[in-house]
């Protein structure tokens, strides 16, 4: 199945937008930490970032953002059934690193709904807050890891999920959810 194709040119009109809301963000933020230093906004001109998991259980955020690394997506949930243990502990040592940071849900399109989906993103860590340090929520999307490429879902109704819970999520934020992993899907010949 070729599902890669149409999902790409819709989300990533999505994921344009989330990045330039994200950027608008970064800016603003880095413009008035910069503004008595100019040098201090040129090295902040490409900001880095990372994603974690449970995969680093054991993060030195302190560290990380000693090596430039300005903002860190972390894995709140995964499905309607998974609420990563490791999330808050992350979420804290990253702010209390002070990096930017924000949430990423893992989609299983095929299991419920979006919109289901993103209420459980949102009650499990996934909200979004004007405070000047919370990113808005992500969603991690990628070709399914144990079974049919796609979720076994058309183009059309992987699309209309993505929509189904980007909606839902910027219905409750105020804000379009992020892509978690900005590069494209690979495609397929």
């Amino acid at each position: 199945m070729r599902c890669s194709a149409t999902i790409e040119v819709t989300f990533l009109k999505r994921l344009c937008y989330a990045m330039k809301v994200i950027l608008v963000s970064l800016s603003t933020l880095l413009i008035s930490s910069a503004a008595a230093n100019p040098l201090a906004l040129s090295k902040r001109a490409a900001p880095q970032g990372i994603d974690v998991s449970g995969f680093q259980p054991n993060v030195n955020f302190n560290t990380v953002k000693a090596n430039g690394v300005a903002f860190a997506y972390i894995k709140a949930t995964e499905g309607t059934t998974f609420i990563s243990s490791s999330f808050s502990s992350q979420y804290v040592g990253a702010t209390n690193a002070g990096l930017i940071r924000g949430a990423y849900h893992f989609a299983h399109p095929d299991s419920s709904s979006g919109a289901t989906q993103a209420k459980f993103f949102l009650a499990h860590g996934g909200g979004w807050s004007a405070d000047g340090i919370t990113l808005p929520g992500a969603l991690d999307i990628e070709y399914n890891p144990n079974g049919a490429e796609c979720y076994g879902l058309t183009a059309a109704q992987m699309v209309a999920w993505i929509h189904d819970f980007s909606n839902t999520y910027q219905a409750a934020t105020g804000r379009f959810p992020g892509n978690a992993d900005p590069r494209p899907p690979p495609h397929h010949h």
